[in-house]
């Protein structure tokens, strides 16, 4: 059978009409019929496309010029924003970025969920959609024989040399890698070689918090020791007195993963402290604690209000960290259970509800689908569940346990819409209705977008 043509071929040059975003925010336009997905175009526009890569039913091109921007068109404030690949969007109007976040979770209740008239609302924005990170972790390098540090360019593992700052981290993490970079540069800390295995220092991750401007510094190293550790202690410590936990962490493997296994306090304190509206947390070197604290009150917020919750009422919160969601939770609700497979997330959750003197929160260790159908058969009725999973969306055992306990309420947080779509229709299949969704943007400048659906028992 003859080989189906396609209208374009691979380093054609074409010009082309934008019509649509992809939800990776690229262009889409078509040549014949023929779909070309384009990085950076925007809809309205017609612009020069270089095709780059062609499959049976559409193709990858690269943007070479725009005849006639699109008013949504902004300049990126970042420097490296095209090689970098943190941030996808800097790009797009602010207004655009929301917009495009709300269609992207219609879209897939639709699609995937089949659930065509759920009221998806307008996307949550910030104010100020800038430098609200409260988290970096950033590689470092060497050059010339000088300590260098940068993320690296987008696909590879080439650290961008001249970045020297991110416009969405805080002020406070950008100013602190810099001062830990200079600091071991001087006194002789050797940067970590991935080709060949050797050197000292991998990582530098910094932790803020948002609302007490405490910093945790760790280092993440090849090595068991670090060298010149006291002198490196004396001078971040004696020049920055925000900083509260200096952190080694020690990953020998050859591996990507940031983390190694062993985190031992070099000076100060093995926690920080933040707060989220009026709840205070501890935050170690491996908490899981959302990076955009602004928002993630917004979206516990809105979760609450979903809730519905009174002082008669029991809730589980599954997957639930180290208690962020289950602490809102238990302000209002006779008793929360929260459930969690980590078990050094638990250790905090605990941690937490001691911090905050709240005694109506139980936290286990355990996948969610296993232990909620151990508290079913132990009598726990809970009135509402609350479901915060990772982007692989609920294992089925748990979407079936959930279904079997017949809460009046499910409230799914969601930081992936495909897996939230999926998971709706099996809750729906099961004897629930979707009431809302609302969309949250967590990391505006990114694909990102974190959304909150209320469903009812029919």
């Amino acid at each position: 059978m003859a080989k189906q043509s396609t209208p374009v071929k691979k380093n054609d040059t074409v010009t082309i009409r934008f019509e649509d975003l992809t939800h990776e925010g690229n262009g889409v336009g078509k040549i014949n019929g023929y779909p070309l997905f384009v990085p950076y175009g925007l809809p309205g526009e017609e612009a020069q496309v270089k095709v780059v890569k062609v499959n049976k039913n559409f193709g990858f091109g690269k943007l070479l010029e725009v005849k006639n921007p699109s008013p949504e068109r902004v300049e990126p404030p970042c420097d490296v924003f095209y090689k970098c690949g943190g941030c996808q969007i800097q790009h797009m109007s602010y207004n655009l970025q929301l917009s495009m976040k709300q269609q992207q979770v219609k879209n897939v209740l639709r699609k995937v969920a089949h659930l065509e008239h759920v009221p998806v609302h307008p996307t949550i924005g910030m104010e100020d959609p800038w430098r609200y990170r409260n988290k970096v972790s950033i590689p470092v390098g060497e050059k010339d024989g000088e300590l260098i540090t940068g993320f690296y360019q987008m696909r590879s593992h080439h650290i961008i040399e001249d970045m020297d700052t991110c416009v969405v981290q805080d002020d406070l993490n950008d100013r602190m890698v810099e001062a830990v970079r200079r600091i071991a540069d001087r006194i002789g800390i050797e940067a970590y070689d991935e080709k060949s295995h050797r050197g000292v220092l991998r990582h530098i991750m910094v932790r803020t918090g948002q609302e007490t401007k405490e910093t945790m510094i760790v280092l993440i190293t090849r090595t068991k020791e670090l060298p010149y550790k006291n002198e490196f202690i004396r001078e971040l410590t004696e020049t920055y007195p925000n900083v509260k936990s200096i952190i080694h962490n020690v990953n020998p493997a050859r591996t990507n993963v940031i983390l190694g296994d062993k985190t031992t306090v070099l000076w100060g304190e093995e926690y920080i402290y933040d707060s989220i509206g009026d709840i205070r947390f501890a935050i170690s070197a491996k908490s899981f604690y959302q990076v955009n604290p602004t928002q993630t009150k917004r979206l516990y917020e809105k979760a609450l209000e979903y809730a519905a919750i009174d002082e008669h009422d029991t809730v589980i919160d599954a997957y639930c960290g180290i208690g962020t969601i289950s602490l809102f939770l238990a302000k209002k609700a006779k008793k929360v259970y929260g459930v969690e497979i980590v078990p050094e997330a638990i250790e905090d959750a605990k941690e937490n509800a001691k911090l905050n003197g709240m005694t109506n929160v139980e936290f286990e260790v355990g996948t969610a689908e296993e232990v909620m159908p151990k508290w079913k058969k132990e009598g726990l009725r809970p009135d509402v569940i609350v479901v915060d999973p990772p982007r692989k969306g609920c294992d089925e055992g748990l979407l079936q346990a959930m279904i079997e306990m017949r809460p009046k309420r499910v409230v799914y947080v969601s930081c992936n819409p495909s897996t939230l779509a999926r998971d709706l229709r099996i809750l729906e299949d099961g004897g629930y209705e979707t009431k809302e969704a609302q969309p949250v943007d967590m990391f505006p400048q990114s694909m990102h977008v974190e959304c909150v659906a209320l469903l009812e028992l029919k």
